[in-house]
């Protein structure tokens, strides 16, 4: 995708990291001393040294047909959801996020699947080629809040990669930014292509070729893994690397490898997602002020993700946050089916509604709402902080065309 490079080369490595103190029009910004657990009180965004409050912004939420609980008396219960953004005691962020000027968006990231450019190579199999950039780019995270991340192609998280089982991938990585970088993918290949000191570390300007086959079938992750690795994870080096099933290797689970494989009719009848959940330290203490899924805080809560109830949901997840031990997924109202990592077709767990991992792990959720009715379903993160510093989002369940 294009991006702006108008930052590369730009060091944001000093000892003192800060984001950039300007916020949008209708935005007021002041330093203040702020600690993850105060980043969110009655309305206001507190991180990374700045508060943002917002008089005259209002809350960018869709409004819930199923809120406005009365109490007794005519008293407004201050723990209803009168819209879908002051959900969880209305602890909430105020704004909303430039995202052409981040050059991605969040709802577009969930289904933004990076195919790159195929050939038959002489063999008769097929060649996968990417093309990914190391980039330094400043990043709006929550409304006014700023973050000099560093990048694959200019997003956060990088491009999520996609090909199938058995074809021979490469990946031409340029190394755009300020600092040595790296792809290391998780997956099978040889020490050569591994991403890490003498196999495909390079300088700023310089550029490597990694080569392998897509092995095993599933739900992975790259990320750079230059050190220090967790400086270099948590300023947003990393992305999905979904390797689809090929169905004819896997006659037994035939039709579901089929469905797994994008662009297959089988494929077409599920709606897929891509979700990467991460966090951000904005005053670098080494704590996050910031959760997310995709990046931006409470962005699915300000632009619900809708989804037909006709059609299965399939969701690609993966933690890639950096300074918490472990993140989680849970789905209000609903229950899904796990396969941790995604190199199985029969699930690892059935019937659950809350699954944890720890960085770097992944797997896939599948589940549907055809049995429900229509209405806002909320998910987010079963620590209770993360949800309130910005991890949470709702499914919009409708009929097909409502």
């Amino acid at each position: 995708m294009p991006v702006d490079t108008s930052k590369r080369g730009r060091d944001v490595s000093s000892a003192v990291e800060t984001s950039r103190p300007t916020a949008p029009p209708a935005m007021v910004t002041e330093p203040v001393s702020a600690s993850r657990r105060a980043l969110l009180v009655g309305g206001l965004v507190a991180a990374g040294g700045a508060a943002v409050a917002a008089s005259r912004a209002q809350s960018q939420a869709t409004p819930d047909p199923m809120a406005g609980h009365a109490m007794p008396g005519g008293a407004v219960d201050p723990y209803s959801a009168h819209d879908s953004g002051m959900a969880h005691g209305n602890m909430t962020m105020v704004g909303q996020v430039d995202h052409a000027r981040n050059g991605f968006d969040p709802t577009a990231m969930l289904t933004d699947w990076e195919i790159g450019r195929t050939e038959v190579l002489p063999d008769g199999r097929t060649l996968r080629t990417f093309e990914v950039d190391a980039i330094d780019v400043e990043i709006e995270i929550a409304p006014g809040v700023f973050f000099p991340a560093w990048t694959f192609n200019g997003r956060v998280p990088g491009p999520a990669l996609r090909a199938k089982e058995g074809e021979r991938l490469r990946i031409v990585f340029r190394n755009l930014g300020s600092h040595p970088h790296s792809m290391h993918f998780h997956g099978i290949h040889s020490a050569r292509m591994d991403g890490v000191q003498g196999a495909g570390l390079i300088d700023p300007g310089e550029e490597f070729v990694y080569e392998f086959d897509a092995k095993p079938f599933g739900c992975h992750l790259y990320h750079c893994h230059a050190l220090p690795l967790k400086r270099h994870m948590h300023k947003g080096m990393y992305g999905l690397f979904v390797v689809d099933p090929d169905p004819a290797r896997h006659p037994e689970f035939a039709a579901v490898a089929a469905s797994r494989v994008l662009g297959s009719p089988e494929n077409a009848e599920w709606q897929e997602l891509a979700m990467v959940m991460n966090g951000f330290d904005t005053n670098f203490d080494g704590e996050n002020e910031v959760y997310a899924v995709n990046t931006v805080g409470q962005a699915y809560m300000n632009a619900p993700i809708r989804i037909d109830k006709s059609r299965p949901v399939r969701i690609y997840l993966m933690n890639a946050t950096e300074f918490d031990p472990i993140n989680s997924f849970h789905l209000h109202g609903n229950f899904f089916d796990y396969y941790d990592t995604g190199t199985q077709l029969t699930p690892t767990l059935r019937t659950v509604d809350v699954i944890m991992q720890c960085q770097a792990q992944r797997g896939i959720l599948e589940f549907s709402f055809a049995d429900h009715e229509d209405g806002l379903y909320m998910f987010h993160a079963h620590q209770a902080e993360f949800t309130e510093l910005g991890w949470m989002g709702f499914f919009d369940v409708r009929e097909a065309g409502a």
